[in-house]
């Protein structure tokens, strides 16, 4: 678990091929103290499991379906990320609750400044349009964001030049990729939801919830 305060970039040392997927042998751009091996640690918003720990440098491992849903396997050896240590209990949660668990990939639409502030556009895709809302919490390469607006398929973001400074979401550019993870409280409100409003099954029950259920239960 993770809040999308981003603790310090770091940089893609090597990356190679293994059993479908890829490891990555990476260096933090500050101390990780107290290390454990195989401690949790978001690169680029992507919650991974470190080994091999020694000093800032550390390895990790990428399945194939962590690289089919990010932008990971599109670095190039030498390029930034953003990572962020695993929270502890005794931590403030400064941004918002992230899995660590990439849902999207989206593409920068515009970047226009906007006084000392800067104005990101991003197309994403629009299955997930419905757990983006106006002033609601998202993560960009591991970035906790607050959306200005959105659409369907589009969401708006302002981002302070601390921020831009701290991470690698000043380098980007129109065009760009970046690893999107919504708000998942949304995706589990809306499972709960979704059988008592389309008559589904609740969950291991095999009962149907429907009008006719409501009433035989005294629900009506």
């Amino acid at each position: 678990m993770f809040t999308g305060i981003i603790e310090g970039t770091g940089k893609l040392l090597a990356k190679r091929n293994v059993g479908g997927g890829m490891a990555f042998d990476l260096q933090a751009g500050f101390d990780l103290t107290d290390p454990e091996e195989g401690e949790s640690i978001a690169v680029n918003g992507v919650c991974l499991t470190a080994y091999n720990i020694k000093g800032r440098k550390f390895t990790v491992d990428i399945s194939p379906e962590s690289l089919s849903r990010t932008i990971l396997g599109r670095i190039g050896v030498g390029g930034a990320v953003n990572m962020e240590r695993a929270l502890q209990l005794t931590d403030r949660l400064g941004g918002h609750i992230v899995s660590g668990h990439v849902d999207c990939v989206a593409t920068v639409r515009e970047r226009q400044p906007s006084g000392d502030f800067t104005l990101f556009s991003f197309g994403f895709p629009k299955e997930f349009g419905r757990y983006v809302i106006e002033k609601g919490s998202i993560t960009i390469n591991g970035v906790s964001l607050t959306v200005n607006s959105c659409t369907m398929e589009t969401f708006e973001v302002s981002i302070i030049p601390h921020t831009l400074q701290v991470t690698t979401l000043g380098v980007l550019k129109r065009g760009d990729e970046v690893n999107i993870e919504v708000d998942i409280i949304g995706k589990y409100v809306e499972k709960m939801l979704l059988p008592r409003e389309s008559g589904g099954t609740v969950p291991g029950s095999g009962t149907t919830i429907n009008p006719a259920f409501l009433a035989e239960n005294g629900f009506f």
